[in-house]
């Protein structure tokens, strides 16, 4: 069997991080929960923390959230679809938007739903993902201010996420002055001005953050302490918060070089082999794990003496060289997982979900 594990001890330790980090410097913040998949387990254990806020992509996540503590305020972080609005009013508390004739629909929902729905609405600012233009904002404002139970509580952006904009001073700087904008024209408050995620961390380090960025949504940092922005870690932090275990299957010593008229694997791909190697043999472990599952790109062995020979959909053969550690048939091999494998496995229903140190309270 194969099973990914989150060990909440080194978590909690995570989340205690981020949030002193954010407290002391004047920053709201907001988990983003879709690492976890709308997966009850962890969500519960997660929940456990003292959470203001806490965002997702999926709206049936959100309603397993609100399921679990109703009292928690919810955010929707992408524009909702049409057929999507009637449960995005009921299981979120705000939602992230970029076109008025769904707010419009928005607005129409929460009367009927008696609820005043709240909206952050998100600005271009060179990603080229969601984002309304600049120099439309003013109008766009306008027509929202004028709809019926929908309270706008927030102007927000996002970057790094399709094409790597990175969000630097400059970047920030302008989201903060077309809140300013918004405020004076309109006689408004905008309470969160959402300019901060994972990949924003540095620059409070760095003190380069604008004092105007008041509101963050950090997943990945959160779950795996990556200093986004560099590509690294944060030294503090943990990064083996979440691990993956696969049991061997089978384990045999076989030829390094396979006999046959080659053709293409599963995903397409030929290959070509060294010639040198006819004749020579290895250990072989084949583990309950398949490209179904994640892909190999996103995992990594935390043995370094082993390497992934190769990959089908339900199976991964391991190469072992010579076994000098002596792996048998019903070990576990152990891989690390990065933010895309982390996404991947917890989307397989076929992956046990299992809690290491789970908190008492």
């Amino acid at each position: 069997m194969a099973f990914v594990t989150i060990d909440i001890k080194k978590l909690k330790s995570n989340y205690n991080y981020l949030d002193t980090l954010f407290e002391k410097n004047g920053i709201e913040w907001s988990i983003v929960s879709k690492m976890l998949s709308g997966n009850k387990l962890f969500l519960t254990e997660l929940l456990k923390f003292d959470i203001k806020q806490i965002c997702d992509s999926r709206v049936s996540n959100l309603r397993e959230i609100k399921e679990i503590n109703p009292k928690i305020e919810t955010v929707y972080i992408k524009p909702p679809a049409k057929r999507s609005i009637p449960k995005i009013v009921k299981y979120a508390d705000i939602s992230m938007n970029t076109e008025f004739q769904t707010i419009k629909l928005l607005s129409k929902e929460a009367k009927k739903q008696n609820k005043t729905h709240k909206i952050i609405i998100m600005i271009e600012l060179g990603e080229l993902r969601e984002g309304v233009l600049g120099e439309h904002l003013i109008a766009f404002y306008e027509s929202v201010f004028k709809l019926e139970n929908i309270q706008v509580v927030g102007i927000g952006t996002n970057l790094s996420c399709l094409y790597g904009v990175l969000p630097n001073h400059d970047k920030l700087i302008q989201l903060s002055l077309y809140e300013q904008l918004i405020e004076a024209k309109f006689d408004k408050q905008i309470p969160y001005v959402s300019g901060g995620s994972s990949v924003t961390i540095p620059l409070i380090f760095q003190n380069l953050l604008p004092k105007g960025i008041n509101h963050f949504r950090v997943g990945e940092t959160l779950f795996l302490g990556t200093d986004v922005y560099n590509n690294t870690k944060f030294e503090k932090m943990h990064s083996d918060v979440f691990s993956l275990n696969t049991e061997i299957i089978e384990l045999i010593e076989k030829p390094l070089i396979p006999h046959g008229e080659m053709g293409t694997n599963v995903e397409g791909e030929s290959f070509e082999f060294n010639e040198s190697d006819i004749g020579e043999t290895s250990y072989r472990a084949i583990i309950d794990l398949g490209l179904l599952d994640v892909e190999i790109d996103h995992i990594e062995l935390v043995d370094r003496s082993l390497k992934v020979a190769g990959a089908s959909s339900d199976m991964i053969v391991i190469d072992l060289d010579e076994n000098k550690k002596k792996y048998k048939v019903g070990d576990l091999i152990e891989f690390e997982l990065d933010y895309m494998g982390i996404l991947r496995i917890m989307n397989s229903k076929y992956i046990e979900k299992k809690v290491k140190n789970a908190s008492t309270t």
